[in-house]
């Protein structure tokens, strides 16, 4: 096949329209163009409004086409697909995945399809039971600290954007997103530069890949917790686990430890039973929340209103004067801020959007850079110890109550409350207190971010408008603990995997289940 790079295509135009500039651009009839495939789809609004693609064709007489079309957008195509592990006979003790985030879900994938009937652990609930226990916290204030945005079927992912993007290539990554689409993801995320479910159909997917797991064979126990690990000389043997009954004994030897940024009671257990950890950095900060059509304004220009356009987004980031970073992260076009806490007396802050992202505001966090120096002690679980902290300060400031402590950009800058909203009304559910953040915020964060919004304002203007709101606390980034693992992906207890965003491995969705997949395919002895 050829790979034909940057075909572009007004709004309105379709996409059947590429055949024949395909057929153009290589000189040949358009039935000789055999088939296409579309690779990546992205917009191009700088000065005109283009549709820009790269699109693999099958043609006749392709060798000759090639050697004859000097074009440097036209290149020799060689796809490559990804391999799950040959399959394997069922083992007396079957290996156990603990968590059913996106790196749980993908590693228990692999191994049921290689026969080897995992047994899948998740402490919260699965998505029908969870999505009900997330409404009754946001609009009731009752959280139930098993079954909330951080725990349950999906993990934290499960409410968010849904952002399937990532910086690395890996030939798992469009396994995954053909395996999301198989279960009900929308088949423009093969194909768009910045691909995202949204909430709304991720529910739908983790529905279907249950369902297939259950199919092939995984033991999926919904509402079991992992509390600890047996090991003989450094070698796992059983894990405790608790359950609907209570705790029991569950022999394990090999363990795929997929806990997530936020099981911190479970890693507390863990480092107690012996798994190695240590301390890494991470960030916290605030949501900023604007009005959506602001930010179309700004990155669209003329274009923006456009119908082929969906939600403009941003990414930022900028180095200050006080040596710290500051940048935005998890950004929620036409989304909302969400209340995501899990422990009962502190306030946490997340952002979701469904897939059509049409609602009022877009979101995003606003991260200052942290550091295990700026931690109250050299523990390896120190990191955990400042976000509760913050957490709790934050939940104070709020009024303890779950409602998040807010306040207008402009306020902020000028260190005085705010006492209601302005052009921006914020999101966050089950309600804002007005009040001045530099209560509840460590010094160092505070003043990084009064250097960064006037920076950040230069690249997108409107983006330190004295309207938009901050909503505090977001420290749930990442996770501020690694659990180190060797070239075999095993912790110091051997047949303990850690992965995922939990173990300091990855960090999004794609990568998160990408990890997964790897630690699987040392299980299985690894892909054909």
């Amino acid at each position: 096949m050829l790979r034909i790079d940057q075909l572009r295509l007004t709004p309105g135009q379709s996409e059947s329209v590429l055949t024949t500039k395909i057929a153009k651009l290589l000189r040949i009839g358009t039935g000789d163009v055999l088939r296409t495939e579309i690779l990546r789809r992205a917009v191009d609004a700088r000065e005109e409004l283009f549709f820009v693609y790269t699109v693999a064709a099958e043609v006749k007489q392709e060798a000759a086409v090639l050697r004859r079309c000097r074009d440097k957008r036209v290149s020799r195509y060689t796809p490559e697909e990804y391999r799950l592990p040959a399959p394997r006979p069922a083992e007396d003790v079957p290996p156990v995945v603990v968590g059913a985030g996106p790196a749980g879900l993908f590693a228990a994938l692999v191994l049921a399809e290689a026969g080897l009937r995992p047994i899948l652990l998740e402490r919260g609930q699965p998505t029908e039971q969870r999505t009900l226990d997330v409404e009754a916290f946001w609009s009731r204030s009752v959280l139930d600290t098993e079954s909330n945005v951080q725990f349950g079927e999906g993990g934290a992912g499960a409410f968010s954007d849904g952002k399937l993007n990532t910086g690395t290539k890996d030939l798992r990554h469009r396994f995954i997103l053909r395996q999301l689409v198989d279960c009900g993801a929308p088949e423009s995320i093969l194909m768009d530069a910045k691909p995202h479910v949204g909430t709304d159909y991720l529910h739908i997917v983790l529905k279907n890949l249950r369902q297939k797991l259950l199919s092939l064979g995984c033991d999926i126990r919904f509402g079991h917790r992992l509390e600890g690990l047996h090991h003989e000389a450094g070698v796992l043997t059983a894990l405790t686990v608790r359950g609907g009954e209570g705790l029991y004994t569950l022999p394990c030897r090999r363990l795929v430890l997929a806990l997530g940024h936020s099981a911190r009671d479970t890693v507390e257990a863990l480092y107690r039973d012996g798994l190695a950890m240590e301390a890494k950095p991470f960030a916290v900060g605030v949501r900023i929340e604007h009005r959506q059509s602001a930010i179309d304004a700004v990155q669209y220009k003329k274009f923006a209103g456009h119908p082929a356009l969906g939600a403009a987004t941003y990414k930022l980031s900028c180095h200050l004067p006080n040596g710290r970073s500051a940048f935005s992260f998890c950004v929620c076009p036409g989304g909302q801020v969400v209340a995501a806490a899990s422990e009962t007396g502190r306030a946490v802050t997340n952002g979701m959007s469904e897939y059509a992202r049409d609602k009022e505001n877009i979101n995003g966090a606003l991260l200052v850079n942290v550091t295990p120096a700026d931690f109250p002690t050299n523990h390896p679980l120190a990191g955990i110890t400042f976000q509760r902290q913050l957490e709790e300060a934050a939940f104070t400031l709020g009024g303890s109550s779950y409602c998040a402590p807010a306040q207008r950009v402009e306020d902020f800058l000028l260190h005085r409350p705010s006492t209601a909203e302005g052009s921006v009304r914020p999101s966050y559910r089950p309600g804002v207190t007005w009040c001045d953040l530099h209560r509840c915020l460590p010094g160092f964060v505070a003043e990084t971010l009064e250097l960064a919004l006037p920076a950040l304002e230069k690249k997108l203007p409107g983006y330190a408008a004295g309207d938009a709101v901050l909503t505090a606390v977001e420290s749930r980034s990442s996770a501020p603990v690694r659990i180190p693992r060797d070239e075999t992906y095993q912790a110091n207890i051997r047949g303990v995997y850690p992965c995922g965003e939990g173990a300091g491995y990855a960090g999004g969705i794609l990568s998160a289940a990408a990890d997964g997949m790897r630690c699987a395919e040392q299980i299985t002895g690894g892909n054909t």
